[in-house]
């Protein structure tokens, strides 16, 4: 039974100068739901090869007049990760061992088991996969501008968002954004503003929730000098500071009752009284409201503060529901980090994709890109390993367990890694600790993206 990437879009090339092997391998191939294409000889490999190709390539040895090891070394110097598998007559096995050591993804010996040749394929699949997917997505981000720079995404939730900022931000009206904690809530806030006829003006952030209540009226509205005991000028408030420009409330509905009747007077109005003053002072204010849940169905939250700012909405989904998004953020924030400090992107290992998917992310694209920060910057580590012992952020409520195939590839991931690390990077050392065959133990290292050269003395 094949795995969900049995729909996969990399496909096998199969090359045997021998019409009836060739032929019986792809028929078996194919009757597993694999696209495969049929070589008869290398020239032809090599003429269709390009960096990129979405395909393996899967080679007999001894073929004339270009063998598969050359072959596989022309392939290789244009793609080194190009996975390779070689198959091999009984006599060619030491001659398939070394050529692992030079780049071979595996080798199958002659004659092979089917359900052998399906498994190895299959692992060659994902990896291809990944660095396809990987490519695609580097290809996306280096092609962003304007607001999808900001607003990153393609899944279709996101893509809506961006219309709605685009539509929303031209038309000057109140809007309330709604978002679990982590989403991006004042992202899209800043993108209305930016993209508004307001973008010259102040784009001011307050966080109702941080506000203590004896000093949210100070802090809104201003005040004059001698107001009250500690007042010892006058000051500009939050609400007039924006004026002209947009103000953003995160978690508006922290907001105290008394300061929601006041709030309500000003946008009614457009006019306010700094604390301590009789003077009237004209504004003109756009408001982009942000909260977790329905305002309209709060007990603590006035309807008639609703029904003025309730114009126009935007609702963020979760990150755990926006699908091929994850991946594509996950390199965003790691192309960041290694921006700013000159380092490589660590291409990620099947299981720190399956992490990346499995993983319910409760804290949202603020607790991913805290992750891929620590995945980019940190040697030899991994996504399952980070989320392990991950501690949450004071806003996330819960952690969502790794599922058990996780933990336990994480587990055999750092039973090897410590072998690893622990010889020095001698692989025949780290054979005899472990008792794993040659093959066994290159297919792990393969699979959890551990190189010996990342741990030589």
């Amino acid at each position: 039974m094949k795995s969900s990437s049995t729909h996969s879009s990399a496909e096998i090339w199969l090359l045997d100068d021998d019409d009836i092997v060739r032929s019986t391998t792809a028929q078996w191939l194919r009757l597993s739901n694999y696209v495969v294409h049929e070589f008869q000889d290398a020239q032809a490999v090599l003429d269709k090869f390009q960096i990129g190709s979405p395909c393996i390539i899967v080679s007999d040895i001894r073929m004339t007049p270009i063998d598969g090891l050359t072959l596989m070394s022309d392939c290789l110097s244009k793609e080194a990760n190009l996975p390779f598998i070689l198959i091999t007559g009984h006599g060619d096995v030491d001659t398939a061992v070394n050529a692992l050591r030079d780049g071979a993804f595996d080798f199958l010996e002659k004659p092979f088991d089917p359900n052998r040749l399906l498994k190895t394929v299959e692992k060659a699949l994902q990896k291809r996969n990944i660095q396809l997917q990987h490519a695609n997505q580097s290809q996306y981000l280096e092609d962003l501008h304007g607001l999808e720079e900001t607003i990153i995404g393609q899944n279709e939730q996101m893509v809506r968002v961006r219309h709605q900022i685009h539509t929303f931000a031209t038309m000057d009206t109140h809007v309330i954004v709604y978002g679990k904690t982590g989403c991006g809530k004042e992202l899209v806030a800043k993108a209305l503003h930016d993209c508004s006829p307001r973008h010259t003006k102040p784009f001011v952030a307050i966080n109702c929730a941080a506000i203590p209540a004896d000093l949210f009226e100070s802090e809104l509205f201003g005040h004059e000098a001698g107001a009250f005991t500690s007042a010892n000028k006058q000051r500009i408030g939050k609400l007039e500071h924006a004026s002209g420009g947009t103000l953003f409330l995160d978690e508006i509905e922290s907001m105290p009752l008394a300061m929601q009747i006041k709030l309500l007077r000003v946008l009614q109005e457009n006019q306010l009284e700094r604390v301590g003053s009789n003077k009237t002072i004209q504004i003109d204010l756009r408001v982009v409201a942000a909260a977790k849940n329905d305002l309209q169905s709060l007990e603590d939250f006035r309807q008639d503060l609703f029904f003025r700012l309730n114009v126009s909405q935007i609702h963020l989904p979760d990150l755990r529901n926006r699908g091929s998004d994850v991946p594509l953020l996950f390199e965003h924030f790691c192309r960041m980090a290694v921006k700013e400090r000159g380092k490589e992107i660590k291409p990620l290992s099947p299981i720190d994709l399956e992490t990346l998917t499995v993983y319910g992310w409760p804290g949202n694209v603020r607790e991913l890109k805290n992750v891929a920060l620590r995945y980019a910057l940190e040697p030899n580590t991994s996504v399952a390993k980070i989320l392990a012992g991950y501690q949450a952020q004071d806003d996330i409520d819960t952690i969502t367990p790794l599922p058990l195939s996780v933990k336990v590839q994480e587990f055999e991931r750092s039973l090897i890694e410590a072998s690893i690390r622990q010889q020095k990077g001698n692989i025949q050392l780290v054979l005899e600790q472990l008792q794993l065959p040659r093959r066994t133990l290159n297919q792990k290292m393969q699979k959890y993206g551990l190189n010996r050269t990342d741990y030589l003395d």
